[in-house]
């Protein structure tokens, strides 16, 4: 039973640390968004306000998954993060013709998702 135990610790912090570095990723392309005034209009509020929501909840979510190791929170972490996927690949096979934004990027920003659900999923399926 211990080896399952270690075993399921050692998915949890890599589930958290990959969940860490999208977190990093997500917020360095918003704030270069940001700089190049492309962030859409339909947010409520400032851009760094939302920039250091964005960081919050990035750290919560990673101290979350490192400590606390709860199948049901990863889990929904899982859920939630899923919900960037119909985005991600509108951008990035069915982009407008006008679009600012490369499909490139929503490509790239859609494969880093995919192996963040494969981590999160090992920690809460692959028991």
């Amino acid at each position: 039973m211990a080896a399952h135990a270690e075993a399921r610790t050692v998915k949890f912090r890599q589930a958290a640390f990959v969940y860490l570095h999208v977190g990093l990723l997500y917020e360095a392309a918003a704030y270069a968004m940001w700089r190049r005034d492309l962030l859409p209009g339909t947010r409520v509020g400032p851009a760094w306000l939302w920039l250091l929501i964005g960081a919050a909840v990035a750290l919560l979510v990673f101290f979350a998954l490192l400590r606390w190791q709860n199948v049901w929170f990863a889990g929904v972490v899982w859920a939630l993060h899923s919900l960037r996927l119909p985005t991600l690949i509108r951008g990035a096979f069915f982009a407008d013709e006008g679009a600012i934004i490369a499909p490139s990027f929503y490509l790239t920003a859609l494969v880093v998702v995919m192996i963040n659900l494969w981590m999160l999923a090992r920690a809460v399926w692959d028991l």
